[in-house]
C-alpha cells in the first residue's frame, strides 16, 4: 500500500499516559501540519476485550470505523497539509500489516513505567501488558529494524526536561524545520480531540505547553508491581535507542 503524495507523514506509536496528547498539541501549532488523534482506537476496541473496561467505549465504537485497513488507507491517502501527524497507541495496531509504515516517519514515544502506571492505574483499574504498550513497542522496534524502516524513540521525561532541545532534535530526525510555536498552545480542547478526551485529557486541557518534569512520589499498589517489573525490561531496551 503506497501513499499517493509526497506529503510528510509522521506515525507516532505511543503508550498511554506518555504525554502523547501534548506532543500532538505541539505539532498542531505548526501552520504546515494537520494532526489526527488515535484513528485506530475504534478498530482496537472492536477487536479486543478492552471495550469492556475503557471509558467511553460505546461512543468510540459508535463514531469510529472498526476497519483497520480503512484507517491505514486514510493515513496514506489524505494530503490535507504538507505534514500529517498521526498520534496512535502502539498496542492499537494488533495484527495489522505494518508495510504501510515505510511510507512515513515512525516515532515511538515511551515513558518510565513506574510513572506511567501511577497515572494509568487511576483510570484503568487492573491494567495488563496488552493495555500499556511496552511489549508492543519493543516488538515494533524489532519489526521495523527487520524491514529496514528507520524509527526514532523519544522518552517523555527527556522531552519534559528540555522541550526545545528534544523537539529540535526530533524535527531534525524527521527532516522538517523546528517551529518555535511548538513550545506553546492555548489551554482547552482542540477540535481534533477524540471523543474520549473527557476521560483522559484533563491535564493537557489545562496546559499551555509542556509542563516541567516533576518526579512522581505516589507509591504503586502492590498488585501492579509484577507488571511494573515486566514493563521495566522493555522500557530499558527502548531507552537504548532513545533520541
Amino acid at each position: 500500500m503506497k501513499a499517493n503524495t509526497n506529503t510528510k507523514r509522521i506515525f507516532l506509536w505511543s503508550g498511554p499516559r506518555n504525554i502523547s496528547t501534548a506532543l500532538m498539541y505541539s505539532f498542531a501549532q505548526r501552520q504546515d501540519t494537520q494532526v489526527y488523534d488515535e484513528p485506530l482506537y475504534g478498530f482496537y476496541l472492536s477487536h479486543s476485550s478492552a471495550q469492556s473496561y475503557h471509558p467511553g467505549a460505546k461512543e468510540i465504537l459508535d463514531t469510529m470505523t472498526h476497519d483497520g485497513e480503512e484507517v491505514i488507507q486514510m493515513m496514506l491517502s489524505t494530503d490535507e497539509k504538507p505534514v500529517l501527524f498521526f498520534k496512535n497507541m502502539c498496542h492499537h495496531l494488533l495484527d495489522l500489516d505494518r508495510d504501510f509504515m515505510a511510507e512515513g516517519e515512525n516515532v515511538i514515544l515511551t515513558r518510565d513505567p513506574e510513572e506511567m502506571l501511577s497515572s494509568f492505574g487511576k483510570i484503568i483499574e487492573n491494567p495488563q501488558m496488552v493495555d500499556v504498550g511496552y511489549k508492543a513497542q519493543v516488538e515494533l522496534l524489532h519489526d521495523l529494524a527487520a524491514r529496514g524502516i528507520p524509527v526514532t524513540v523519544v522518552d517523555s521525561k527527556s522531552l519534559l526536561l528540555n522541550p526545545r532541545h528534544q523537539l529540535t532534535a526530533l524535527c531534525e530526525r524527521l527532516s522538517i524545520p523546528f517551529d518555535e510555536g511548538m513550545l506553546h498552545w492555548k489551554a482547552g480542547a482542540r477540535e481534533e480531540d477524540g471523543v474520549w478526551a473527557p476521560y483522559w485529557y484533563g491535564n493537557v486541557h489545562q496546559s499551555t505547553g509542556f509542563a516541567p518534569y516533576v518526579p512522581k512520589d505516589t507509591l504503586l499498589p502492590e498488585k501492579l508491581i509484577p507488571l511494573l517489573r515486566e514493563c521495566q525490561l522493555y522500557y530499558e531496551e527502548l531507552m537504548v535507542h532513545s533520541l
